[in-house]
C-alpha cells in the first residue's frame, strides 16, 4: 500500500469523479491500465504509470509505482492512502 499527500486544491487530479474538468486523473489511467494489462509484464505497466502520475503531475515514488504495476500484473486489489491537505 503506498501513501500520497495532495494538497486540496489538486485533489481532481487523482480522482476520477471530480467535478474538475482537470483533463487526466490518475485514478481513470490506473483503471483502465488495470483493465487492459492484468498479466502482462510489470516492466510493461510501470512506464505507463509513470507516464499516468507525470500527466496528472502526481509525486509517486518509484517503490510505489512498482507496487502499483505489480498489483496491476497479479490482477490483485490495491490500496492508495490519500492524505488531503
Amino acid at each position: 500500500m503506498s501513501e500520497i499527500i495532495v494538497s486540496r486544491q489538486y485533489l481532481d487530479r487523482l480522482l476520477a469523479d471530480s467535478a474538475s474538468t482537470y483533463g487526466a486523473p490518475y485514478q481513470r489511467a490506473f483503471t483502465e491500465l488495470a483493465e487492459t494489462h492484468r498479466g502482462r509484464p510489470v516492466a510493461e505497466i510501470l512506464p505507463l504509470l509513470r507516464r499516468a502520475a507525470d500527466q496528472a503531475l502526481l509525486g509517486f515514488a518509484h517503490a510505489d509505482l512498482r507496487e502499483q504495476a505489480e498489483a496491476i500484473s497479479a490482477g490483485e486489489r490495491y490500496v492508495l492512502r490519500v492524505t488531503v491537505v
